[in-house]
């Protein structure tokens, strides 16, 4: 049994340090934008999977924020997960506007049979013009948390999952206001 207890440690430690990996610090944002990131896993049977973060420089000042999620657990999942992160790196640095880049990533993901349908959220933040243009695949909604603490979720109209082939991916864009985040 402590064979056993320190083999379950020791594989433990690797998924730890393995879903760490996969997580690590995202692309750097323009000085102009400040991001905060925790990942806190659910549950404690699936340490490895295919949740993502991304934050990606623009022209001008931009910056495209990212968060996905590969449906399912496991190391296929987080295999899959570093497959539709180096995709969205290729696609947005077109500079295209979050929706299109939405539809290239379905197509490139549907066009890879094995590879599993995973939600996506794109956050196009431009703090020059005080706008946000935001693009789901899926993804749950984000939320805007006002100065007083309340969060608020944004109405952002919802296309299918990646990698369906389905596409019909919409922009929504806000604008953003001092003391909301």
């Amino acid at each position: 049994h402590i064979r056993h207890a320190r083999e379950h440690d020791a594989v433990s430690s690797i998924i730890g340090k393995l879903q760490r990996a996969l997580l690590a610090e995202p692309g750097r944002p323009h000085p102009n934008l400040d991001v905060a990131i925790r990942y806190l896993p659910v549950g404690h049977s699936a340490l490895v999977g295919g949740d993502w973060c991304e934050t990606v420089r623009l022209h001008f000042g931009r910056t495209l924020l990212v968060v996905g999620d590969v449906m399912g657990h496991g190391l296929e999942a987080a295999v899959d997960m570093t497959a539709y992160r180096s995709s969205l790196r290729y696609i947005a640095s077109a500079d295209l506007p979050p929706h299109r880049v939405l539809r290239q990533l379905d197509d490139m993901a549907s066009d890879e049979p094995e590879r599993r349908p995973a939600t996506c959220l794109l956050a196009q933040i431009d703090p020059n013009r005080g706008l946000v243009t935001l693009a789901s695949a899926g993804h749950l909604p984000p939320f805007v948390i006002d100065a007083d603490g309340r969060a608020t979720p944004l109405p952002v109209p919802v296309g299918p999952p990646l990698g369906t082939g389905l596409g019909g991916y919409e922009p929504a864009t806000f604008r953003m206001a001092p003391g909301r985040h």
